[in-house]
């Protein structure tokens, strides 16, 4: 009898509502600096997306500081206060357990401007313009 693989599935939505829930209520706890480190609350920090463990035991936190500037001093930062921010998240998005916060710097950004130029390079252009030619015929 088959056995069901359920690792190559994705996410499961309940994962996924736990991370959109802990990166709504993380990104307003940073927003109104309700951490009380002074550093932290100094920067502006975009959270891109959580992603949760199958258990909801760990949640890794994709950040970026805005601009760009502190990429390295921002995962710091938060590592330092990861234990009042996670009670802090526990309690306001009322979750039984709240999972152990690990931060991650957000490179979408970085990808998405790379693939960029790399579609404006003439040569990938002209690929690209080939196949669309050969697809009309």
């Amino acid at each position: 009898m088959a056995k069901n693989n359920f690792q190559d599935a994705g996410p499961s939505q309940r994962q996924l509502r736990v991370g959109e829930l802990i990166r709504r209520t993380l990104s307003d706890l940073l927003m109104r600096g309700d951490v009380h480190d002074p550093d932290l609350n100094r920067m502006s920090i975009t959270v891109g997306e959580v992603r949760v463990t199958p258990d909801l035991k760990i949640a890794t936190v994709y950040v970026l500081p805005l601009g760009g500037i502190g990429k390295d001093e921002v995962i710091g930062l938060l590592a330092r206060n990861k234990g009042e921010l996670r009670t802090m998240i526990g309690k306001k998005a009322k979750l039984k357990w709240a999972p152990d916060l690990r931060f991650q710097l957000d490179m979408t950004f970085d990808q998405m401007d790379h693939t960029r130029e790399m579609l404006a390079q003439e040569r990938v252009r002209q690929d690209t313009e080939n196949k669309e030619d050969s697809e009309e015929s």
